[in-house]
């Protein structure tokens, strides 16, 4: 299907009110077990050639969503398109074939590298397990790769522990690619990395997008990072999206608390045009969330129908939306 008519059937990737629920063991006799809601009613579409940042503090949910989208955790409840077709009532069979098109990068390079394994055999092994191409055009297709991720052919007989960080990351990103697939979850794919070798590996997947017409889910809790490499940004929190739109729109008219206090988190932001919000305590168990906004119990600006009701998606601007009662740029928003 030609780039303008897979375009204008849909988005490349659809997610609706997607779940993910886990039930935790009772520690005492008398103990209740628990369900854990990791991923709460989470919808968001990325188009083909999108990159959608997804971003939040840690333990909110963003590294299941990249993996339920992806079926490598089960999804409790919700649904999930790729390409038009039903993801989660596909087959093993069907899925198997589905996941040539369908791939990711994990966030320890090292972890995610059989050591016993050459950085070739390690590239080739994808193509084994899917038939694809023969021995000769196999070798053709890791030559390439490594020159793609900016590794030489001499590499490929080197094993993981032979390279630096950020060299392994290269080849992981060229396994992630030995398929050809058009979506990828970068799950915190540089986070692992130093500062320097951080920019050249983002510079690295911006190129690789472009390229080969790549389609990323870009999940990270830098929002530097995410600025530079997204179209689109998603703020995460307890399992929620509670802020989703372009990526000006989310730095530099943040509608949520949560967003702004994220932003003023970072020592970069530019803060001269008036205080982003703060916000204190620990983010409440997923366990036991909080009734109504879920954020209610950290906001500077929370009301009482904050605790009573769950703010829907407010629109803001085409494509911005905010979950709060009282959504509006940062400027616009005073504590209580």
């Amino acid at each position: 299907m030609s780039a303008a008519l897979e375009s204008a059937a849909g988005p490349l990737l659809s997610v609706r009110n997607l779940r993910k629920e886990f039930v935790l063991s009772a520690k005492g006799l008398f103990s209740e077990r628990r369900t854990l809601r990791a991923v709460d009613d989470v919808s968001f579409d990325i188009g083909r050639g999108e990159t959608l940042g997804l971003v939040g503090e840690s333990g909110c949910g963003k590294t299941t969503t990249g993996r339920l989208v992806l079926r490598l955790i089960e999804p409790t409840g919700g649904k999930v398109e790729f390409r038009g077709g039903d993801v989660l009532g596909k087959t093993p069979a069907e899925m198997r074939a589905l996941r040539q098109q369908m791939q990711i990068i994990f966030q320890d390079p090292f972890g995610a590298l059989n050591p016993r394994m050459t950085a070739g055999e390690l590239i080739i092994e994808p193509m084994v397990i899917h038939g694809v191409g023969d021995r000769v055009s196999q070798e053709r297709r890791l030559r390439k790769l490594l020159d793609l991720v900016g590794l030489a052919t001499h590499h490929a007989s080197r094993f993981p522990h032979e390279f630096s960080g950020g060299q392994r990351q290269r080849l992981c990103i060229a396994r992630a690619l030995s398929l050809e697939p058009a979506f990828v979850v970068c799950d915190e794919a540089v986070s692992a990395l130093d500062v320097s070798v951080q920019a050249q590996i983002l510079n690295l997947l911006q190129d690789l997008k472009r390229e080969l017409g790549l389609t990323y889910l870009f999940i990270s809790h830098d929002l530097g990072v995410v600025r530079h490499i997204s179209e689109r940004v998603a703020v995460m929190y307890l399992g929620q999206i509670v802020e989703m739109g372009p990526k000006l729109a989310i730095f530099e008219q943040p509608s949520h608390p949560y967003t702004q206090a994220l932003l003023n988190s970072v020592p970069s932001a530019k803060k001269g045009r008036g205080s982003f919000f703060t916000v204190k305590g620990d983010v409440p168990s997923a366990a036991k969330p909080p009734s109504g906004c879920r954020f209610h119990t950290r906001c500077p600006i929370a009301k009482p129908v904050c605790s009573e009701k769950a703010p829907p998606p407010v629109t803001l601007s085409s494509g911005h939306t905010a979950a709060c009662h009282f959504a509006a740029p940062w400027n616009a928003m005073q504590p209580a």
